[in-house]
């Protein structure tokens, strides 16, 4: 009897069929972002130092340097994360060749060959304004802008990347999730809080008037930034209220609240009251929002809270975070991996039995289910879920990246780029 089998009688025992959590891991789709790759850098204009209060440390060798070594490294990534898989793209990744174009002015033509990329992986991809590193943003204000050129740039903006969004949903089939974030805000306390943030909604009404079938908006707040410590326009309140009256996605982001809050808290909540969820997965370590995914008590407590109230089919999840500091491929791989591990975890609660407990008011059997459902073998599960898709289960995807980073990643570090 293989290992597996075993594990597969332990949690039938408690009522719990590890092949529907398999299969429900295996169509669940996690959305890697492009930007762990290259550093945020994008490929619009080479040298810009990154703005939006957006830092990333490290130089760890072999950054991706153009299109084609992110796309190399990304589908290398994707040889050692199981399941379902889609690419998150921000819009100054734009396939621009020599041409110089205003991002007021992207069309679908300058992500045509990022899709073609993706329907030849089968993945599918969303899609970000880049409302930052940019001339119009280097006062820290966008779409709240008070010059009304400035504010009308940003505006024409979102609207050309949602009409790009919508042509990505129609040309792979699937619907793409276009979120906006914005790094509007202050360093210290402002003398009119409430001028931003009307303008700020006045833009993104006009920036969505334009009903569009195969694009899904989604709006996403920051507790502060830097540069914004003292006030950020798009706070989670604000957001909440948009997306609240106008239907549309919210975005919680891991690491845009305070250490202290749950977000996994917010989420049955939330779900009351607007459409569907995007959940950028990340990890918050003081200041910093960004740091790589692992399988901590935050983000196990989330997935616990997506198939506790049966939220997963109204969710989308994808990964947000930058580091330099190691390797980038290795990152994607870890921090994938460590959401899916996630939410299997909580795909193999003893759901069925949790819930008759707590209806009886018998809470002590609910707390003795979920220790002991700690102990069960999780592992020969995932394993299990890796060996279906032809992955590595254990520490041996590593010895691909280590092999990747020798033939490929160190030729970049004094090698050209051609």
């Amino acid at each position: 009897m293989n290992y597996y089998q075993i594990a597969r009688e332990r949690y039938a025992a408690l009522g719990v069929d590890t092949e529907t959590a398999i299969n429900t891991l295996t169509v669940t789709p996690v959305s890697l972002h492009c930007w762990q790759g290259d550093d945020v850098g994008g490929f619009e204009a080479a040298g810009r130092e990154l703005g939006g209060g957006l830092a990333v440390t490290g130089s760890y060798p072999g950054k991706a340097r153009t299109i084609g070594e992110l796309r190399q490294d990304f589908a290398k990534a994707l040889t050692l994360i199981p399941g379902a898989r889609r690419v998150n793209l921000h819009a100054c990744y734009a396939d621009l060749g020599r041409r110089k174009v205003g991002r007021d002015e992207y069309t679908v033509s300058e992500f045509q060959s990022w899709i073609d990329w993706a329907r030849s992986l089968n993945l599918g991809v969303d899609f970000n304004p880049t409302c930052f590193s940019h001339p119009h943003a280097d006062d820290g204000f966008t779409l709240s802008h008070a010059d009304r050129h400035i504010r009308q740039f940003w505006i024409n903006h979102c609207i050309a990347c949602r009409r790009i969004g919508d042509a990505i949903g129609r040309q792979l089939g699937s619907p793409c999730v276009t979120n906006i974030w914005i790094p509007d805000g202050s360093k210290d306390s402002p003398a009119d809080r409430l001028a931003p943030r009307l303008r700020l909604s006045a833009a993104l009404d006009e920036i969505f008037t334009e009903s569009l079938a195969m694009n899904r908006d989604a709006v996403e707040s920051k507790l502060f930034g830097i540069g914004s410590e003292s006030y950020v326009v798009g706070s989670h309140e604000f957001y909440l209220g948009y997306a609240t009256t106008r239907q549309k996605l919210l975005c919680l982001d891991a690491g845009h609240f305070h250490p202290t809050e749950s977000i996994a808290d917010k989420i049955s909540a939330v779900l009351q009251f607007v459409p569907e969820l995007l959940l950028h997965v990340s990890r918050g370590v003081r200041w910093d929002s960004d740091h790589v995914v692992i399988l901590d008590d935050p983000t196990k407590a989330i997935m616990e809270e997506l198939v506790r109230g049966d939220f997963l089919p109204r969710t989308h999840l994808g990964l947000d975070f930058f580091d330099a500091s190691i390797n980038r491929l290795a990152a994607w791989v870890i921090g994938a991996r460590a959401t899916q591990q996630a939410l299997l975890l909580a795909l193999l609660e003893p759901n069925g039995q949790l819930r008759a407990a707590e209806r009886a008011g018998d809470y002590t059997t609910r707390l003795a289910l979920l220790e002991e459902s700690k102990t069960l073998p999780f592992g020969a599960v995932w394993e299990e879920f890796c060996r279906r898709h032809d992955i590595p289960a254990d520490h041996h995807w590593l010895d691909e990246v280590k092999a990747y980073e020798t033939t490929v990643l160190a030729t970049r570090q004094y090698g050209n780029s051609s």
